[in-house]
């Protein structure tokens, strides 16, 4: 798999970011992307990133698997992400008025 140049990954990076704030994409897809943005197989980002089975990131990434939360903090840390609850979208894309 090819890693991308520092310039896409930037871009790679904003948009992954944009894309989770907004909710276009969950959690599954986030970590397809930044699996992607490091141009790593499931097993090299699963085993040299977040320190986890192949098989859990793979069942993840699958809509099958059903990771602790400890593992998606693993997960979602290389990227500076945290886990966390959020209010509905409706909510987060009000202003204060």
């Amino acid at each position: 798999m090819k890693r991308p140049n520092i310039n896409e990954m930037t871009d790679l990076k904003e948009t992954l970011y944009r894309n989770l704030a907004t909710g276009e994409i969950g959690i599954r897809e986030a970590t397809r992307q930044m699996r992607m943005i490091l141009g790593m197989t499931q097993k090299d980002y699963a085993q040299k990133i977040a320190d986890i089975s192949p098989r859990i990131l793979s069942e993840f990434e699958n809509g099958v698997g059903n990771p602790t939360l400890a593992t998606l903090e693993k997960i979602a840390s290389p990227f500076g992400l945290k886990v966390t609850f959020l209010p509905p979208k409706a909510w987060r894309t009000k202003s204060s008025d």
